[in-house]
């Protein structure tokens, strides 16, 4: 392998992969918002689905500015990207709630809610970022 062709495959890798790193990294900070208000909320004063809907809300909103900021270039007006991210993010919250639900019905995870939410954030990552791109850049790929 040539230096130029290393080169060029290094700069494929990088251009892949710091797009995911930003958003893991904008990610971490609203998921902290959101673990946080769960485990405020559920079994004390919520059940673990509404705890989940008050809670992924709650980072919904901090991980828009986030993505917004430093993550992803926007290429239509705040509002319109605002209203279609939030609705990937119902659906996001959707399929959260539907994964907690789920293994809240088991003993175990019923008890370690924090593992069950930890579960139900690293399935939904994926549907999040690619849903997440195209609602920002117009585009799926990459």
């Amino acid at each position: 392998m040539t230096d130029l062709e290393s080169t060029s495959w290094w700069r494929k890798l990088l251009n892949w992969a710091l797009p995911k790193a930003k958003y893991a990294a904008a990610g971490a900070v609203a998921t902290g918002v959101d673990y946080t208000v769960y485990l405020l909320l559920v079994n004390k004063v919520l059940a673990p689905v509404p705890s989940n809907v008050v809670a992924y809300s709650a980072g919904m909103i901090v991980n828009f500015f986030l993505q917004k900021r430093f993550v992803f270039q926007l290429r239509r007006s705040v509002g319109k990207a605002f209203f279609f991210a939030a609705l990937v993010s119902l659906g996001g919250m959707f399929l959260s709630s539907v994964i907690i639900y789920g293994l809240s019905l088991q003993p175990f995870f019923n008890h370690h809610q924090a593992v069950t939410k930890l579960i139900a954030t690293g399935l939904v990552f994926f549907y999040n970022f690619y849903l997440k791109r195209y609602v920002f850049e117009g585009r799926f790929a990459g």
